[in-house]
């Protein structure tokens, strides 16, 4: 069964605990979060101390993905603030850099996690491959909720989920961006088992329903 990950970008930020709870209720283990600077992405959206109020109110697993520039500035109070996963991107930081982070981010004992823009092949991911818990592949350009699907993504996941099962058998594949009822079983056949879904999450009339669906074989 796929992992479900309602993101919190299309939740409402004036009632977050909230909303946190209707994504427990629906039956989704994970919580995506967000974390943009206006400088790697076109936008601003939360920080550290929403993060660390998120993990005094629930339970969920917290997926947080940074993408900010220089993600090794930040990854250490992050994990202190309660992500259960931190995902960097590849294209924010200096190759060597960002090998570094992945090793400090498992070193605090927080799975780490990659990333690349939908114009960076995944070939370039090769040298984290052993070094990471989970891989994201982003399906619209970083930076906004409520974008089109990029179904020409799913030969990334493709191309990683048989290196990863040669290499690192354990490591998860999360897919984000336009995920919802029908574009959630080209994912899974593509090979990933964590689905970030937003606004076709919190736009659903039965959240329950949805998460059962997504989650399928």
């Amino acid at each position: 069964m796929a992992i479900v990950a309602p993101s919190i970008l299309s939740a409402d930020f004036a009632n977050l605990e909230r909303d946190m709870n209707v994504i427990r209720d629906a039956g989704a283990p994970w919580a995506h979060v967000d974390i943009m600077d206006g400088h790697f992405v076109p936008n601003i959206t939360i920080g550290i101390p929403v993060v660390k109020a998120l993990r005094r109110v629930s339970d969920l697993t917290l997926d947080v993905h940074l993408m900010i520039t220089e993600p090794g500035r930040y990854a250490e109070a992050f994990c202190k603030a309660g992500a259960d996963f931190l995902t960097v991107h590849l294209e924010a930081d200096t190759p060597e850099r960002i090998l570094q982070t992945l090793i400090d981010i498992r070193a605090m004992g927080v799975k780490a996690g990659i990333s690349v823009k939908p114009g960076t092949p995944a070939e370039a991911l090769e040298p984290y491959l052993t070094f990471c818990d989970m891989i994201l592949i982003m399906t619209v350009e970083p930076g906004f909720g409520g974008q089109k699907f990029m179904e020409n993504m799913m030969g990334k996941l493709r191309y990683l989920r048989s290196r990863l099962d040669v290499c690192n058998p354990g490591c998860l594949l999360e897919v984000d961006g336009g995920v919802d009822a029908s574009t959630a079983p080209i994912c899974k056949a593509a090979g990933a088992n964590v689905l970030v879904s937003g606004s076709a999450f919190f736009k659903a009339a039965d959240k329950a329903e949805f998460v059962t669906r997504l989650s399928a074989e």
